[in-house]
């Protein structure tokens, strides 16, 4: 899914959200802490932002961690974006603003409920969090603008894609979503991943099953 800032680690006030733009900046922080090297961690648009960083910098990534969402560029892409639950990678514009303007949490709900495996695990108290996030000026503005950046995201990674990523890679899906399609996904573009479906869940992994979650991420970043 896309847009949920809770889960995306992407800023909804970010206007040009490329993954080569979040990149960067995620090694903008990782060079102001000290670190040279570290493991990265990325769920639903973070996994592009994820994958994309180490492609990037290969030879300061120690391992990643990517969690249900396709990969643009990186097959089966083109028959994953067909998915009619994807239409929103090609929603936007002014018009398309208009027509969620005042109904953000209408929007939002959408993804909460069709991409869950049980809705009720997003309480109220989230979906009206993030309501009011995306009812402020420019918001859904740069929501649309992240999924406009997708289709070059796609081309860039086809080109990463040319030299697979040697770092261990933990692929993580619920198995109500996007399930054993991640390892699928991540093996076209590594060689060496590992694999895991959290039983129950749907895209939402951390707000459905966050204990088995946090386990596997867990075990993944501590085993040798």
């Amino acid at each position: 899914m896309a847009g949920i800032p809770a889960s995306c680690n992407a800023s909804a006030k970010a206007e040009k959200t490329s993954g080569a733009v979040p990149t960067v900046t995620v090694r903008s922080v990782l060079n102001q802490l000290g670190l040279d090297r570290a493991a990265i961690v990325g769920h639903d648009i973070g996994t592009m932002v994820a994958y994309a960083y180490a492609a990037r910098y290969r030879g300061r990534t120690e391992k990643l961690v990517v969690m249900d969402a396709p990969v643009p560029g990186i097959p089966p892409w083109d028959e994953i974006v067909r998915s009619p639950l994807l239409w929103q990678f090609d929603f936007g514009g002014p018009d398309m603003e208009r027509l969620v303007s005042g109904r953000e949490r209408i929007y939002l709900d959408r993804f909460w409920n069709e991409f869950a495996g049980d809705p009720s695990k997003i309480d109220e108290a989230t979906r009206e969090h993030y309501a009011k996030l995306y009812a402020l000026p420019g918001a859904m503005h740069s929501a649309f603008a992240q999924f406009r950046s997708i289709r070059q995201d796609a081309q860039d990674n086809m080109v990463s894609m040319g030299t697979k990523l040697a770092v261990p890679v933990l692929a993580v899906g619920g198995q109500k979503s996007f399930g054993s399609n991640e390892a699928i996904v991540m093996r076209n573009a590594a060689v060496n991943v590992t694999e895991v479906v959290i039983s129950n869940s749907g895209h939402w992994l951390m707000e459905e099953e966050p204990a088995a979650t946090i386990a596997a991420v867990r075990a993944f970043l501590t085993s040798k």
